[in-house]
């Protein structure tokens, strides 16, 4: 019970459609079998839903709510929501991103729209998660901020907003961390390798046309270790650990999940 009785805002709770485990779903999971109370948001309310009813099945503590992201304004109010139910909030984790599923493209090709939707959903709805979580943390004296960033943002990657916002939210997690230091807030973020999940394999079968098995074949042979991509669990249990008091002393760190991919890079 490493989570015991602490509230946990997971922003991207649902998952993208296809088969297995999102690591949102995962680490709300994850988090409430610990003991934390969760409140799991994604913009499709359903599949929010969905989560919670998996937390709640476990005997855990959820409840779901609908906020997008792009509207400063929806991440307000689910904070304020959280702050009026539970009178605190310990954890903030933003499990939200979009790459090819928005539109990105390598650099001759994007479009203006695409790039600024894929910013607005990944870098800006982090920036504007934490100017309304943070306020309550430093009035708490205590907190926990946890980004989702990816392997993209290190390594060779051919879409450029996806790059971009990735590398960016890992600068935004060290000004957060030394900027709220004081006041007992940490933050930190997670750089998650080749993961199989809908999101990474499903969305890139049905962008690409192959099949979800060619797609996880082509994955797993570039991971270094076991030659098998990492699951949503592998995540989850990164960020339990970076959410526990076991972490209490580490802020402003980005943590590599990524069996050796960022040891495999320019080989």
């Amino acid at each position: 019970m490493r989570l015991k009785d602490k509230i946990a805002i997971i922003v991207g709770a649902g998952q993208s459609p296809g088969s297995g485990m999102g690591n949102g779903r995962a680490t709300a999971l994850r988090f409430a079998q610990e003991g934390a109370k969760i409140m799991a948001v994604d913009r499709d309310l359903a599949l929010a839903e969905e989560t919670s009813l998996m937390v709640m099945q476990a005997e855990g503590e959820s409840f779901s709510f609908k906020s997008d992201v792009t509207k400063e304004s929806d991440l307000a109010a689910m904070v304020a929501e959280a702050q009026k139910r539970w009178g605190r909030i310990d954890i903030l984790h933003y499990n939200v991103g979009v790459s090819i599923g928005g539109g990105d493209a390598p650099l001759l090709e994007i479009t203006e729209a695409a790039f600024d939707n894929i910013v607005a959903i990944n870098l800006r709805g982090a920036v504007m998660a934490c100017k309304h979580v943070v306020p309550v943390m430093r009035a708490q004296k205590s907190g926990v901020i946890l980004m989702i960033s990816s392997l993209a943002a290190i390594e060779k990657y051919p879409y450029v907003t996806y790059k971009a916002t990735k590398a960016a939210m890992v600068a935004f997690t060290q000004q957060v961390a030394i900027q709220n230091a004081e006041y007992g807030i940490r933050a930190n973020v997670i750089l998650p390798g080749l993961m199989d999940t809908p999101m990474a394999v499903d969305t890139r079968a049905r962008k690409t046309g192959k099949s979800r098995a060619e797609v996880a074949a082509m994955r797993d042979s570039h991971v270094p270790l076991r030659r098998k991509m990492g699951t949503a669990w592998d995540v989850a249990n990164a960020a339990l650990f970076l959410a526990s008091d076991e972490a209490n002393f580490i802020t402003g760190v980005d943590l590599l999940v990524d069996g050796g991919g960022a040891l495999d890079i320019g080989h």
